[in-house]
């Protein structure tokens, strides 16, 4: 299965495509909610809001995790080899620490300044996941 998405001229692009599809609905609905803990649209609920942000974020992620580890097993031995993949390994670790911390301390009914820099932090983290995966590809 690995030889053929390294094989076919379309498969592993199709692959990318749709790692870039989950990245793009995680990091965006990521980025609507945080607009709303920084009490933009206020007429929306919080709790409605991070609900239906937060499914979508954890759809884009599940994508961009499958599509992901798909895309490791083609090259893993080059990809462990690279400082920039361990990187963002680290950085999606971190993330998941992050979003650990937000949910557990419930900083969404708090929407005090700690929520607010642990959603620009999440931001941050995310932005440079997606950094180094640009970097990884060139």
């Amino acid at each position: 299965m690995f030889e053929a998405l390294r094989s076919h001229a379309w498969l592993y692009p199709a692959l990318e495509v749709v790692h870039i599809v989950g990245i793009a609905l995680l990091l965006g609905n990521l980025v609507a909610l945080e607009m709303r803990v920084f009490g933009r649209a206020a007429v929306l609920p919080v709790a409605a809001m991070a609900r239906l942000s937060l499914s979508i974020a954890a759809g884009g992620f599940a994508l961009a995790a499958a599509s992901g580890s798909l895309m490791f097993a083609t090259q893993p031995a080059e990809l462990l080899a690279n400082q920039t993949f361990l990187v963002k390994m680290g950085l999606l670790v971190a993330a998941g620490f992050n979003a650990g911390w937000f949910h557990l301390r419930g900083s969404l009914r708090k929407l005090d300044a700690m929520a607010r820099v642990q959603m620009l932090l999440s931001t941050a983290i995310w932005l440079a996941v997606v950094f180094c995966g640009r970097w990884i590809a060139y």
